[in-house]
């Protein structure tokens, strides 16, 4: 296999893709678009979604498997680098024998599903000096940035707290976290670990210390059956009060067949068949045509953490299914000033002047702004493909030593919601 360093100015950065989902593919998608890498290998299980990635990547049939195993073992494999995007709980194993094999890793978070599988990576990978990447893709994007300098130039003085708002989007919800992939703890995680764990790791970067205490309140308190309406059907398509509903599957899949960004996603997870027909079909017989008050999920839709890190530093973060799609929200209290910021715009108000300064980073008014979480998994992609290229571990800015931590206080979060404690923190 030919080393990062070898490669430096010698054509694009050749990568082997382990899962063809959503995140696989998003990583794919934007290191082939960047100029900066091919995809020559791919493992999927499904043979229908490995035929289509393999065409859209251009990846020979003979380069694709199903199995990541027989992938990796591949004596002509002669890749620079590989992504991981397998499902949740499968992320341990690929990421084991990638680090083994002295390659490059890009490992969509979280880590692992448990801590001592998350240790074990990054024990690996410290042993090995392996390059590895944890998919927090927050910490790249131009927003984090700028919050980061003004954070970092004392214009707010010392941080004191910060109050953070992950507001997930009912229909979103309904699709990934009802329906869908993440609904139940036992085939995924937690919400906390699935789709916050990017907001945790924010955090810390914001704070720029350990994390010491945490507390936690959250439930499963509305797609349960006890709210399912009077005369609703078992599907969407079957349904008397569809109309009323605002989680109909009708509303949030059929109805959306002629738009080109909902093909990407959420449709394209649906079916591969993006017709009307595809997706009625997909709706009749897939999980997500299901009412989501007949579902099997188990996953809170509401919760609230606190964190209290080293040196007093606080911060409070609420995610809640029951919100507009948007972006993350954040307000950060210094003792000369405060920040605001929802991934557009910045504001910054000086306490000693009385003045707000705003600087805008991306279009609000732009409809698809919003994609690719504002450009950070663009960025993330960047910064992971040059690291390579160069052979520099310091353009990774999520290490596997500082995600297990960031992961932590995610544990810590759940045992605390579970038992009704305050956690602290291994120091």
């Amino acid at each position: 296999m030919t080393s990062a360093a070898a490669r430096s100015g010698a054509g694009p950065l050749r990568l082997a893709v382990v899962g063809a989902g959503s995140r696989g593919m998003t990583y794919a998608r934007e290191s082939t678009a960047s100029g900066e890498a091919v995809v020559t290998a791919l493992a999927e299980p499904r043979a229908s979604r490995r035929a289509a990635a393999a065409a859209e990547l251009g990846v020979a049939p003979d380069r694709c498997t199903a199995g990541w195993a027989e992938l990796l073992a591949r004596p002509d494999l002669d890749v620079d680098a590989v992504v991981v995007a397998t499902p949740d709980r499968q992320h341990t194993e690929p990421a084991l024998a990638v680090i083994a094999l002295g390659l490059p890793l890009l490992l969509e978070k979280p880590m692992a599903p448990s801590e001592e599988e998350a240790r074990l990576i990054g024990e690996a990978a410290l042993s090995s000096g392996s390059l590895v990447c944890v998919a927090h893709v927050l910490r790249y994007s131009a927003y984090t940035a700028a919050v980061k300098a003004v954070l970092d130039s004392g214009a707010i003085g010392d941080v004191v707290s910060i109050e953070h708002l992950e507001p997930v989007g009912w229909w979103h919800q309904a699709h990934s976290f009802v329906r869908g992939n993440w609904r139940r703890e036992d085939e995924s995680n937690p919400m906390l670990m699935a789709k916050c764990c990017h907001d945790v790791d924010w955090l810390s970067y914001l704070v720029g210390r350990p994390a010491a205490r945490v507390s936690s309140f959250g439930s499963l308190s509305h797609f349960t059956s006890a709210n399912k309406p009077e005369g609703a059907a078992g599907r969407c398509l079957d349904c008397s009060v569809e109309r009323q509903c605002p989680y109909s599957a009708v509303q949030i899949y059929l109805e959306h067949v002629d738009d080109a960004a909902a093909q990407v996603w959420p449709l394209s997870i649906l079916t591969e068949d993006l017709t009307e027909d595809g997706v009625t079909r997909a709706l009749r017989e897939g999980p997500y045509g299901r009412c989501v008050y007949d579902c099997d999920n188990d996953v809170v839709d509401h919760q609230v953490v606190s964190i209290e890190y080293e040196g007093g530093v606080t911060a409070s973060l609420t995610m809640t299914a029951f919100t507009p799609m948007a972006f993350r929200k954040t307000r950060i209290f210094g003792t000369r000033g405060t920040v605001e910021g929802d991934g557009y715009i910045v504001s910054v108000f000086d306490f000693l002047t009385g003045q707000t300064t705003s600087t805008q980073l991306v279009d609000p008014d732009d409809p698809d702004a919003w994609r690719g979480h504002l450009g950070a998994d663009a960025a993330l992609t960047r910064s992971f493909l040059a690291a390579v290229r160069d052979a520099d571990p310091s353009r990774i800015l999520t290490s596997p030593t500082e995600s297990l931590h960031t992961h932590q206080i995610v544990w810590a979060a759940e045992r605390a919601r579970h038992r009704g404690t305050v956690e602290t923190l291994p120091g």
